[in-house]
C-alpha cells in the first residue's frame, strides 16, 4: 500500500485491516508534502503534530475494535474552516493571527471518521475570486503548470490533491470555488446541495450560498468523504433535516437509461475550437455510455452572474461587518473608535473583498435594496423554477465547468472577466443542486505548450447526491481522463 498515491478507499482498508498503521501513514505523508509544497505553495500551515496525535487515536481505537471509513486518511482542510488551536485566516490579513477556539463540524466529523489532518490550505481572500490570486498571503501554483493559477476560491485545497500532497481535501463553494479549480486541477471537485453539510465553523462569505464539499482524486474517494461530512447538525440553522443515503457503496458503472440534459443557451462554440471540441466529446462520451441526450432550456441562466454579483456581495457586506478590529483578528488604532475601524478595515481587508463589500452595501442601502438585492432574489427564484422544469425532462444536466483552462498569473486583472468564468457555475449555485466537475479531457491553453486539464459539470435536482455521484462515477471509470495527465510536481504517480 502506497500512502502517497493510493485512494482513500485503499488507505482505509490498509489501515482498518492492519496492514498499515495510521502512524506509518502520516511519518510517510509528512516529509513528503513538505517536498511538493515547496514547489506548489497549497498550504497556509502544516500540522505535522496535530497529525501525529491523531494518527495515534485512530491506531488506538482499531486496536480497540473499531472500523473507520476514513482510517488513516490524509486530509487537507481550506483556511476557513476552523480546526481548534490553529490559525484560522481565511486568506486574509485581518485574520492573520486568529487561533480557532473550536473545531468546523465537517472538519470534526472527518476527525472521527479517521482522518489525518495535514495542514489548512490558501484560499482567495474571504472565499472571493476565481483564481487562488486573492489570497493576502501567498500564490499557489498550479501542479499541471506551476506558471498557472489553481482556480479559486478553494485553491490551495484544489492543488494539495492535484499534486498527490492529500489525499483528500475540504473546500467550501459559493459560486462555483470547488467545481472551478477542480477542473484546473484534474481532480473530482463536489458541492453537495445547500444544507447538506454543515457549516458550522465555516468563516461565512455569503450565508445562503456558502457550503462545504471534497476534492478526491476520484468520485468513489468524494463520496467516502462526504458520506462523513453530510448530515443535519443542530449547531447550524440551516442544515437540513433530512437522512443523507450513503453514497460510495455500489456505485454504478454505466449511464444506460440516464437522461442527460445538454443546455440549449450554454453554448460552448465560443469559448473556442479546442474548449469547445473537448465538451462536445465529453457530451458524446456520455451517449456512447448510453445515456440519452436531452436538449433543455435555461431561459434566466444568463442573468445567473447578475443575480449572483448582487446577493453574494450583500451577504457578504453584512457577514464582513463583525471584522472591526474589536472583538478578534487585526486592530489598528486611532484617534477614536470610527477611524479604529476605518483603518482596521483599510489595513486587514484585500482589494477583491473591498469591492464586493462596497458592490453588497450600496445594494442593500436605503432607496436600492428593492431595486437591486430584492430584485436579484426574485431572479433567483426563477432561476431554481427553470432548473426544476428541465429537471422534468431529464435527470442530470451536464455542462462546463469551467469556460477555459487554468490561465497564466495575472492573465486577468479586469475584474469583469475573472467573474466570468463563473458563468456556468453560479446558477447551479443559486438554485442550490448538488453539482460536481470531473475530468473530461485536456487543451492546450493558446499561450501555453503543455496540455491543461479542463473539468465537466455534472448538476441533478435537490438532494440527489447518491444518483449524481452515481453518474460521474460511471462517466470517470469509462473515460478514465485523470489518468491521462501527469502533474509536473517531484512525487507523482
Amino acid at each position: 500500500m502506497d500512502p502517497l498515491h493510493d485512494s482513500a478507499v485503499a488507505i482505509a482498508t490498509a489501515v482498518n485491516r492492519g496492514e498499515m498503521s495510521a502512524a506509518d501513514v502520516a511519518e510517510t505523508v509528512i516529509p513528503h508534502v513538505a517536498r511538493i509544497d515547496a514547489q506548489v505553495d497549497a498550504y497556509l500551515q502544516l500540522t505535522p503534530e496535530l497529525m501525529r496525535a491523531q494518527a495515534r487515536r485512530v491506531d488506538a481505537r482499531i486496536a480497540a475494535g473499531e472500523r473507520l471509513p476514513l482510517a488513516g486518511v490524509p486530509v487537507a482542510i481550506k483556511d476557513n474552516m476552523c480546526l481548534d488551536g490553529t490559525r484560522t485566516t481565511a486568506g486574509s490579513k485581518i485574520l492573520g493571527n486568529f487561533v480557532a477556539p473550536y473545531t468546523a463540524t465537517a472538519v470534526q466529523r472527518l476527525l472521527d471518521a479517521g482522518a489525518l489532518p495535514i495542514g489548512k490550505t490558501n484560499l482567495d481572500e474571504f472565499a472571493m475570486g476565481s483564481s487562488g490570486e486573492n489570497s493576502a498571503f501567498k500564490k499557489t501554483r498550479n501542479p499541471y503548470d506551476l506558471e498557472r493559477v489553481p482556480g479559486g476560491s478553494s485553491a490551495g485545497s484544489a492543488a494539495s490533491v492535484g499534486a498527490f500532497a492529500a489525499t483528500l481535501s475540504l473546500g467550501s463553494d459559493t459560486g462555483g470555488s470547488i467545481r472551478e479549480p477542480a477542473a484546473f486541477c484534474n481532480v473530482v471537485g463536489f458541492k453537495p446541495t445547500y444544507g447538506r453539510v454543515s457549516r458550522y465553523g465555516l468563516i461565512a462569505f455569503a450565508s445562503s450560498l456558502d457550503q462545504i464539499g471534497p476534492f478526491a482524486r476520484s468520485v468513489e474517494d468524494a463520496a467516502l468523504a462526504y458520506d462523513a461530512i453530510a448530515g443535519k447538525d443542530p449547531l447550524d440553522a440551516t442544515s437540513i433535516d433530512r437522512a443523507a443515503e450513503p453514497t460510495a457503496a455500489n456505485l454504478p458503472r454505466d449511464l444506460r437509461g440516464v437522461r442527460v440534459g445538454i443546455v440549449k443557451e450554454f453554448d460552448t462554440a465560443g469559448l473556442g475550437t479546442s474548449i469547445d471540441t473537448c465538451y462536445r466529446n465529453a457530451y458524446d462520451e456520455l451517449a456512447a455510455l448510453g445515456a440519452e441526450l436531452v436538449e433543455v432550456s435555461l431561459p434566466t441562466a444568463k442573468y445567473g452572474l447578475a443575480t449572483y454579483y448582487l446577493i453574494a456581495p450583500a451577504e457578504c457586506s453584512s457577514n464582513l461587518a463583525r471584522f472591526d478590529g474589536v472583538r478578534y483578528g487585526l486592530r489598528v488604532d486611532g484617534a477614536d473608535v470610527g477611524e479604529m475601524y476605518e483603518r482596521t478595515r483599510a489595513a486587514g481587508f484585500g482589494p477583491e473583498v473591498k469591492r464586493r463589500i462596497l458592490i453588497g452595501t450600496y445594494a442593500l442601502s436605503s432607496g436600492y435594496y428593492d431595486a437591486y438585492y430584492l430584485k436579484a432574489q426574485k431572479a433567483r427564484t426563477r432561476i431554481a423554477e427553470d432548473f426544476a422544469r428541465a429537471f422534468e425532462l431529464c435527470d442530470v444536466i451536464a455542462s462546463p465547468a469551467a469556460s477555459s483552462p487554468a490561465f497564466g498569473f495575472n492573465a486577468k486583472s479586469d475584474p469583469v472577466a475573472m467573474y466570468l468564468m463563473d458563468y456556468y457555475t453560479i446558477p447551479v449555485s443559486l438554485a442550490g443542486l448538488p453539482s460536481l466537475s470531473v475530468p473530461c479531457g485536456a487543451v492546450v491553453p493558446e499561450d501555453g505548450t503543455r496540455a491543461m486539464p479542463m473539468g465537466l459539470q455534472l448538476a441533478s435536482p435537490l438532494f440527489t447526491e447518491r444518483a449524481l455521484l452515481g453518474y460521474a462515477h460511471a462517466y470517470e471509470q469509462a473515460t478514465r481522463h485523470a489518468d491521462k495527465l501527469r502533474p509536473v510536481t517531484e512525487g507523482a504517480r
